[in-house]
């Protein structure tokens, strides 16, 4: 076959935040791929900050060829970040998109580009580049409206836009698990069933390869494992039967319970994760959320409310779409404890919550009796 498909990809590790608000702090890659056949397509640009040093790639991958195509997956900025430079190189290039690509193309452009050539394509509709044809196939909100997804055929390739992608470098070799569950669980995670009708989508095609635009390329194992990471988080189902222990705590007293909590279960035998949401950054605990079958609360009390912390783990658990986990709560307050009412209101807006009716409260400090209570609702947390 004389038709090939080049990666270019772009490591920014300069980058602290993802989309401004995630922790990077492996950095992620921007992935593009250049289709060489009698016509050459461009799936997707790369954001502004690495727009110089990619152009200077895409030309030495061309090597004096035209550019005919840049299919358009994502308009998120950090994939459609160059396509205006893009354009002002290869002028002649047809740009490929739906209908709400092309939208949201002259929101980010201010209709600087309304006179290029565009192609508005239709889901299932087709591209022939010579030996290699794509087939597009829409996928709403996972996680924009407008996300398409290409399978090019004959290379059994899939184009997957922001799907199976992960933070950190492009390394087939590094692990693939802990940052493509927080890449999934605080990106896409709300879209759960958007997923699920593209891996149905997906199931129907023989898929050998898959290109992501994040992180790396996935084939053979790498790819089944995946395909069941994909399948239990977008069906909100726990990787393992392990215990999350999430805790904000004040004066140490709070994070005591947690931290004996934590040595209780691992006596019985379960792997446990415990986290100071006081210290890390929420969306590290939202994919431990989405990992382990129950979940351990505990906070102070605070100006009448709860510890700030942990309200905010709450209410990014809520976006997210966490559900169907067993929850046991600890509450702290000196003089008046809200915590625990405070927590079991939020979590009863998610679905299928399973909160333990028995709670524990501190009145300052563990006591005794205290720990005696931590150690039977261990029990039946986990019995569940």
């Amino acid at each position: 076959m004389n038709s090939e498909i080049r990666d270019i990809i772009m490591f920014d590790e300069q980058i602290d935040l993802f989309e401004g608000q995630y922790p990077v702090p492996e950095g992620v890659t921007y992935n593009t791929r250049v289709i060489l056949d009698e016509k050459c397509a461009l799936m997707d640009t790369v954001d502004a900050r690495a727009t110089g040093p990619w152009l200077e790639e895409l030309a030495t991958v061309l090597n004096g060829r035209t550019l005919d195509y840049l299919v358009i997956s994502h308009m998120e900025p950090d994939h459609s970040g160059s396509v205006t430079a893009l354009v002002h190189t290869y002028p002649d290039v047809t740009l490929v998109g739906n209908a709400k690509t092309f939208v949201f193309l002259d929101q980010f452009t201010g209709g600087a580009l309304r006179d290029t050539k565009r192609m508005t394509v239709v889901n299932d509709g087709t591209l022939c580049l010579g030996e290699t044809t794509l087939r597009f196939i829409f996928a709403p909100m996972v996680h924009w409206p407008e996300v398409m997804v290409s399978f090019a055929t004959p290379q059994n390739a899939l184009f997957a836009a922001d799907a199976f992608g992960r933070f950190g470098d492009a390394d087939p070799s590094s692990p693939f698990t802990d940052e493509a569950r927080r890449y999934y669980c605080n990106i896409v995670g709300k879209y759960g069933p958007q997923v699920q009708g593209l891996m149905k989508k997906a199931a129907a095609l023989p898929i050998e390869t898959v290109y992501p635009l994040h992180g790396p390329v996935l084939r053979g194992e790498a790819l089944s494992r995946a395909l069941n990471l994909y399948q239990a988080w977008s069906t909100y189902t726990p990787e393992d039967d392990g215990v999350l222990i999430a805790y904000a705590s004040f004066h140490g007293h709070t994070a005591e319970a947690a931290s004996y909590s934590a040595s209780c279960l691992e006596k019985m035998g379960i792997e446990t994760t415990l986290l100071d949401l006081n210290r890390i950054h929420k969306s590290y605990a939202v994919a431990e959320a989405f990992r382990r079958k129950h979940i351990v609360l505990a906070a102070n009390t605070y100006d009448g409310g709860f510890a700030p912390a942990m309200e905010q783990f709450l209410r990014s658990m809520a976006a997210k779409g966490v559900q169907g986990r067993r929850v046991a709560l600890i509450e702290n307050g000196t003089w008046a404890p809200m915590a625990a009412k405070l927590m079991r209101g939020l979590l009863e807006t998610m679905k299928n919550m399973t909160v333990l009716e028995n709670q524990v409260t501190l009145r300052s400090a563990m006591s005794e009796e205290n720990k005696g209570q931590i150690e039977a609702m261990m029990e039946d947390l986990v019995r569940g």
